[in-house]
């Protein structure tokens, strides 16, 4: 017989801290503490772009505490964040002796997941959760002995996963290497290619304004950034906000849709990540947070500009129009002064068929990886209902 506690006389939640405007800024300083952007994290790469004072009066946590995120990834677990944090995310605060990585893996269940889920989506008109969320969550509490035992069990699966993901992200790694090898080096232009602007390559701009009163409950996905950054992590759209499937087809009748071969642009947050739009893709996008590129000339491939983007000299580039702005954001006026390094199309497509065969490859690990994580969901649900 399983020995149930309630959640929250387990652990309780320290809720992050908002500091002043006047607190704020851009970069790091000794004595000032780093922020987390919780949606570069979803790939386990946090990307601290955001700065604060210490002034003392700010909640902080080490590397071994367990944060959740508040919003957006509502619910998910993490460790390795060390400083203060901001109040889309909470600390967990052990009132009894249970081990770490076991509650670690509590929070990553399914049944924690399901639980919080259903509450917040049945009041939040702003999705993220607060401990009321948590009043009847139960969490099953077995001996010391025992925890080690499931610990050890998933752990082993989780060691496989992250071999996996490591493949993966070795086989990305390679194909931005060959990038550098045919194309050189993007912040130099070493290769002296000739150099454009990107308005010269393709249109730039971005989706027809939707109001709240054209969105509905059914149709065709409405996505917003953070819909769009969990579509190029994860290949699926998970949006909870929709249009009529009339009006877009209205908005694909007068080429206002996205094509394939098309780019989407994020224009806030993690700016420059691209999205190539695929034959099989049926939605539509914010306006402003994400930008459009469309129209693509013979003289370019919509692969070679989004790897591209990727390169390191190139984020510079990025970064350097952001200069004197307190929030990052690439406007279509920036897009458009952005230096294109412009190869011939022959080398673009000999690149084209070099990523093709490596995805083949990507492809084949991937389906171990899910293969992977569809094992560890059973035994998730064995050991925490």
């Amino acid at each position: 017989m399983r020995n149930y506690r309630r959640l929250l006389d387990i652990c309780d939640f320290q809720g992050g801290t908002q500091p002043p405007k006047d607190e704020w800024v851009n970069t790091p300083q000794p004595g000032y503490i780093r922020m987390l952007q919780i949606r570069d994290y979803s790939q386990g790469d946090p990307k601290f772009i955001e700065y604060v004072k210490d002034t003392g009066k700010l909640h902080k946590c080490t590397k071994e505490d367990i944060m959740l995120s508040r919003y957006g990834y509502i619910g998910q677990a993490f460790t390795g964040l060390e400083g203060a944090y901001n109040v889309a995310l909470v600390k967990v605060v052990k009132l009894e002796p249970v081990l770490n990585s076991y509650l670690y893996y509590y929070f990553q269940s399914p049944y924690f997941q399901h639980t919080l889920l259903s509450n917040v989506g049945s009041r939040a008109t702003i999705p993220g959760f607060n401990k009321t969320e948590l009043e009847k969550a139960l969490i099953p509490v077995p001996t010391d002995e025992e925890q080690q035992s499931i610990v050890e069990r998933l752990q082993k699966v989780d060691n496989l996963i992250e071999k996996h993901k490591q493949q993966i992200f070795n086989l990305d790694e390679l194909v931005k290497s060959r990038f550098v090898e045919m194309f050189g080096d993007s912040e130099y232009n070493t290769y002296n290619l000739p150099v454009v602007y990107l308005s010269d390559l393709c249109n730039i701009g971005s989706s027809k304004r939707i109001y709240q009163s054209e969105q509905s409950e059914t149709g065709v996905p409405f996505l917003r950034i953070s819909d769009l950054g969990v579509l190029m992590d994860t290949g699926e759209i998970k949006a909870d906000l929709y249009i009529p499937y009339n009006r877009f087809e209205e908005l694909k009748s007068q080429g206002l849709v996205p094509d394939t071969g098309d780019i989407l642009v994020t224009s806030r947050g993690t700016i420059g990540r691209c999205y190539i739009v695929k034959d099989s893709d049926n939605f539509y996008f914010q306006d402003g947070m994400i930008s459009w590129l469309s129209r693509f000339s013979d003289d370019v491939m919509s692969l070679y500009i989004a790897y591209l983007f990727d390169m390191t000299g190139f984020k510079k580039q990025i970064n350097n129009l952001q200069a004197g702005s307190t929030v990052a954001y690439l406007s279509i006026a920036m897009l458009k002064k952005l230096k294109i390094m412009l190869p011939p199309i022959e080398l673009q497509n000999q690149f084209a068929e070099f990523v093709q065969g490596v995805n083949k490859e990507r492809a084949a690990i991937q389906e171990s990886l899910e293969e992977l994580e569809v094992l560890k969901k059973p035994l998730m649900q064995k050991y925490f209902g």
